[in-house]
């Protein structure tokens, strides 16, 4: 079975990972940018400096075969501290639109990747209800100017990371290790979530809306109860008070009772926004795919979870381990990058035919890709790591499409190389080199650009089938 005729072929990126210009054009200060100054941690203040180079790097994507691109807008880029729009902000993405209009490539919008206002960070962020309120008129402000351009729309990028990595592991702004404040923080992201939803509905803005979701189809070490038991609460934890909110308007009823053993106080969720989050469903999902999650029953120890940022010199180190719920290990057959990413792509296989099941709506594949050291010095890169990585991942998702599974495009992460939040910009996604350390950062498409040129092209028919 072939791919629809419709179906995207792309490269994804976020706003404060590719833009740069941090202090440029009205914008105002993130959480991300005081967090890394404020640490003197490696910024995105320059990045991949898309912001002066976007014309350039969207003819590259023309060039390699893609007719979408998934980017994110920058909320301190298009409002100002007391909610006023940034006249340059907006004319900046109108004319990055516009440029990928004229080049022949579909612009995928996100409302949110992670740069939340730094104003909103100082008076609680997520943690705080009025930041829902403050996320929507950001919203609505989008639909109207730029409503009639985009044909798809996303809400937020991987809450599950910004809250745990935010409040729980505490390696993200802000950098907290709460249990509580983590909480009340996913559940206001997913209000606004459905708020922007309810907007984009009462506005009657065309096209589609959705949510991206950091997927981890989640796996155990055996059939035994006590696995299956482990694996529910991995999959709640990991997977479903994302997309059942956002799919089925629910939160999952047997995690909001896990929570409250846990001693977490659930009384800030007003009946009012659970009615309207109730209500407001998503059109598609977007599935951000790196790895499964393999997990075991829960056998001792106090809840610990550890995120390698340091590449080589820290592998090995990450943990997931939530007290009397689940252990997630590794699989000793399988490979694992230097950042301990799992490299399984039977797991997005499994994963799209559960969410099919689960959901029956339209999936885009919407980030899929490996981080990789690499000197970019020395011309093209020859990453046949990349294409091999990509050919599996692209045939799973193909194999997934033949099962009756609605996947309507496939993001490879990234478009470019990128500043990857802690890990800085030594760890490389991108299907495009960039020299960081030349001051006109130089661009040179890798060997996978010109694999994934053909891939488009063809519109997935030469990948290499396998069963």
């Amino acid at each position: 079975m072939t791919l629809k005729s419709s179906f995207l072929w792309g490269g994804a990126t976020a706003s404060y990972q590719c833009e740069g210009a941090w202090n440029e054009g009205g914008r105002i200060e993130s959480e991300w940018d005081r967090y890394l100054h404020e640490n003197n941690f490696e910024s995105g203040d320059i990045a991949s400096d898309f912001y002066h180079h976007y014309k350039e790097d969207i003819r590259m994507m023309a060039e390699g075969g893609q007719n979408a691109f998934r980017f994110s807008l920058a909320w301190p880029r298009i409002m100002d501290e007391k909610g006023n729009r940034n006249q340059e902000g907006i004319d900046f993405y109108h004319n990055v639109i516009h440029e990928c209009r004229a080049c022949g490539i579909e612009p995928f919008v996100t409302l949110y990747h992670w740069d939340l206002p730094a104003y909103l960070a100082d008076n609680g962020g997520w943690t705080n209800r009025n930041t829902c309120d403050a996320f929507e008129k950001y919203a609505e402000l989008c639909f109207r100017e730029f409503g009639s351009e985009i044909k798809w729309w996303t809400t937020f990028n991987e809450p599950k990371w910004t809250i745990v990595s935010g409040y729980l592991v505490g390696n993200y702004p802000p950098a907290e290790k709460n249990a509580q404040h983590a909480v009340e923080a996913g559940y206001h992201m997913m209000l606004a979530h459905a708020m922007a939803v309810k907007k984009f509905r009462e506005m009657n803005v065309p096209g589609s809306i959705g949510i991206v979701h950091s997927y981890a189809p989640v796996d155990g070490v055996d059939d035994s109860v006590s696995t299956q038991k482990a694996m529910r609460f991995a999959d709640n934890f990991m997977n479903n008070w994302v997309l059942d909110v956002a799919a089925k308007g629910v939160f999952p009823e047997d995690f909001l009772e896990a929570l409250t053993v846990k001693d977490i106080d659930l009384s800030f969720m007003n009946k009012a926004d659970v009615q309207l989050i109730s209500k407001q469903k998503v059109d598609f999902l977007g599935l951000n795919y790196y790895a499964r999650a393999l997990v075991k029953p829960y056998s001792s120890g106090e809840t610990t979870l550890t995120v390698n940022n340091s590449g080589s010199k820290g592998k090995g180190t990450t943990v997931t381990l939530i007290k009397n719920w689940f252990e997630q290990v590794r699989d000793p057959e399988s490979k694992y990058t230097e950042w301990d990413t799992e490299i399984y792509p039977e797991g997005l296989y499994r994963g799209l035919i559960r969410a099919n099941e689960r959901y029956h709506l339209p999936i885009f594949i919407t980030e899929n890709g490996i981080g990789m050291y690499e000197d970019v010095t020395k011309g093209e890169v020859n990453d046949q790591y990349r294409i091999s990585f990509m050919q599996d991942h692209i045939n799973a998702m193909m194999n997934a499409s033949d099962e009756g599974v609605d996947v309507c495009g496939y993001f490879a992460w990234s478009s470019f190389d990128l500043y990857s939040w802690k890990n800085g910009c030594e760890k490389r996604y991108g299907l495009v080199a960039i020299d960081f350390k030349d001051p006109n950062l130089k661009r040179v498409p890798k060997k996978s650009f010109y694999w994934f040129k053909e891939i488009a092209k063809s519109n997935g028919t030469k990948i290499e089938r396998r069963h």
